[in-house]
């Protein structure tokens, strides 16, 4: 008698994905710690790896320039149209590799592993 295999399932997540995806078209930054700012620059809203020990989550961006300036990070306002783009095409390859996804966020997505190899 086949046994149908238990489901299982997996969490995609992309790390720190707004600032991920200012870095995509501009190599120059790949080592430059960047964050990424609220609509009209209000606040931080993500933060590269590298920019993480200096900048909090949703510090307000007029208190934190010199700290910006100090340490060398680069700001950016935010850009929602590339990270809807790039989180699409995201979505579209982890679509192409499992049997269901369920997109969860901009860049998190629950997928379906249920019978993958190595299970």
């Amino acid at each position: 008698m086949n046994k149908k295999p238990a489901p299982v399932f997996g969490l995609v997540d992309c790390n720190s994905f707004y600032a991920s995806c200012e870095r995509v078209f501009r190599p120059d930054l790949a080592k430059v710690p960047i964050v990424v700012l609220s609509n009209n620059d209000g606040c931080v809203i993500a933060r590269s790896y590298d920019a993480k020990p200096y900048v909090k989550m949703g510090a307000p961006y007029f208190q934190i320039k010199d700290v910006l300036r100090r340490h060398g990070i680069q700001a950016f306002s935010s850009n929602f149209g590339l990270y809807g783009d790039l989180s699409q095409r995201v979505m579209a390859i982890i679509e192409s590799m499992v049997p269901a996804v369920e997109v969860y966020s901009i860049d998190e997505a629950f997928a379906d592993l249920t019978g993958m190899p190595g299970n």
